[in-house]
C-alpha cells in the first residue's frame, strides 16, 4: 500500500525549497523503500535547485543517504527488511560491456527504481541522482542499495553516499595514489578534503592542499594535509613546484572543476604524473592547451566518476576502516538539521561556513 510521508521538494528553477507530502509506492520488482535516517545536503542538490543539472521539475532532493530497507520488491536479493544500507547512485548493471570487461565502477547502464513517487495531486517527482532522499522513506533500485555495518551512525554513513566517496575515491581509485607519493588538492571543500583524507590514508608523503579559505585549509591539515596554500595572489603552479623539489606533485586532484584550475593541475603535476579531475564543470565551460604540452608531458589526464567507486566493494570497507578509527569521516559532519533546515543549509554551504550539513530524521 501507498505511503504518505514528508519530502524537500525543488518546484521551480530558483526557487525555495518546501516540505511537501510524497506518495511513495510499494516497492516492485527489484525496488526497495527506504526508511531514510540521515541524508546530507549536497551541492549536487543546489544545482537541482537552481535548474543546473536539467528542467525537469518538480525534483525530490536529496541522495546522500543511510537508512534502514523497510520492504523490498519482487526478486530482491541483494538486501532485505531490516538492513542498514548507504545509498548510491550508480546501481550497476551487471551486463553492459563495462561489466562484462570486469570493470562494474564505469557501468554505463546505470539504474534507478522504474517506479515514480508523486505529490498528493499526482504530479509525478524527478528524484535527484535517482534517490530523493529528503524525505521520511524514498523508493529506490535495490542495487542502489549497499548493506554496511549498522553500527556506523547514519549521518556519517550516508556522506560515503557522494561527496565523501567522490573525494576519497579521486586519490584512491582514479588517481592510484601510492606509498611515498606526493599529491596536491585544489579545492578543500568536501570533496577536496576528502581526497586529502584519502591521499593520507594511501600513504602518500607529502599532501598539499590548496585553497582561497583559510578554514578549509585548516580543515585539509586536520585531515592529513602537510602543506597548505592560499590560492590568493599565489602562483599555484610555482607553490607546488617550490614544495616538490622543483618537479611537481605525483598526482593532482581538481576538486574545483574549472578550466583555469584545471590549467593548474595540468602544469603543476610532475612529468609522467597524475592529473584527476573530480570537480564537476559547467555545459559552458571550455579549456585550451597547448597539444605539445599535452604530448610531452606524458602521464594521465583523468576524470573521476564517483570516485570510480564500486559501491559493494568500497562502502563496507570504508564504514569498517571508520569503525576501527582509521578514517575520521566524523570530521565531514558541520552540523545536523532538521528536514525544514535544508534551504538554510544552502545559503551556509554558498558562503563556504559548512563541509557538510545533516539532515537527521
Amino acid at each position: 500500500m501507498a505511503q504518505q510521508v514528508r519530502g524537500v521538494v525543488a518546484p521551480g528553477r530558483g526557487e525555495p525549497v518546501r516540505i511537501e507530502t510524497i506518495i511513495v509506492p510499494d516497492p516492485g520488482p527489484g525496488e526497495a523503500v527506504v526508511k531514510v535516517q540521515a541524508c546530507g545536503v549536497c551541492h549536487t542538490d543546489l544545482h537541482y535547485r537552481e535548474g543546473g543539472i536539467n528542467d525537469e521539475f518538480p525534483f525530490l532532493l536529496g541522495h546522500e543517504a543511510a537508512g534502514v530497507v523497510e520492504s523490498v520488491g519482487e526478486g530482491v536479493t541483494e538486501v532485505a527488511p531490516g538492513d542498514f544500507v548507504i545509498l548510491n547512485w550508480r546501481a550497476v548493471c551487471g551486463q553492459c560491456r563495462a561489466c562484462l570487461r570486469g570493470r562494474p565502477w564505469y557501468c554505463f547502464n546505470t539504474h534507478n527504481a522504474a517506479q515514480k513517487m508523486t505529490l498528493e495531486d499526482g504530479t509525478e517527482l524527478s528524484p535527484a541522482l535517482g534517490i530523493g532522499a529528503f524525505a521520511d522513506k524514498t523508493l529506490v533500485a535495490a542495487g542502489q542499495c549497499t548493506k554496511v555495518d549498522p553500527a556506523a551512525k547514519a549521518e556519517v554513513a550516508g556522506l560515503l553516499g557522494c561527496g565523501v566517496m567522490a573525494g576519497l575515491g579521486a586519490a584512491i581509485n582514479t588517481g592510484n595514489v601510492g606509498r611515498g607519493d606526493s599529491v596536491a588538492v585544489i579545492g578543500c571543500g568536501g570533496v577536496g578534503a576528502a581526497a586529502v583524507l584519502g591521499a593520507r590514508l594511501a600513504g602518500a608523503a607529502k599532501i598539499i592542499a590548496i585553497d582561497l579559505d583559510e578554514r578549509k585549509l585548516a580543515t585539509a591539515t586536520s585531515l592529513g594535509a602537510t602543506h597548505t596554500v592560499h590560492a590568493k595572489g599565489t602562483d599555484v603552479v610555482e607553490a607546488v613546484q617550490g614544495l616538490t623539489g622543483g618537479f611537481g606533485a605525483d598526482v593532482v586532484i581538481d576538486a574545483v572543476g574549472r578550466p583555469e584550475t584545471y590549467k593548474q593541475a595540468f602544469y603543476a603535476r610532475d612529468l609522467a604524473g597524475t592529473v584527476v579531475l573530480v570537480g564537476v564543470p559547467t555545459p559552458e565551460m571550455k579549456l585550451e592547451l597547448p597539444l605539445l604540452d599535452v604530448f610531452g608531458r606524458g602521464g594521465s589526464l583523468k576524470s573521476s566518476w564517483y570516485g570510480d567507486c564500486l559501491p559493494s566493494r568500497d562502502f563496507p570497507m570504508l564504514i569498517d576502516l571508520y569503525l576501527q578509527g582509521r578514517l575520521d569521516l566524523d570530521a565531514f559532519v558541520s552540523e545536523t538539521i532538521a528536514l525544514d533546515g535544508v534551504e538554510a543549509a544552502f545559503d551556509k554551504m554558498h558562503h563556504g561556513d559548512v563541509l557538510r550539513s545533516v539532515v537527521v530524521l
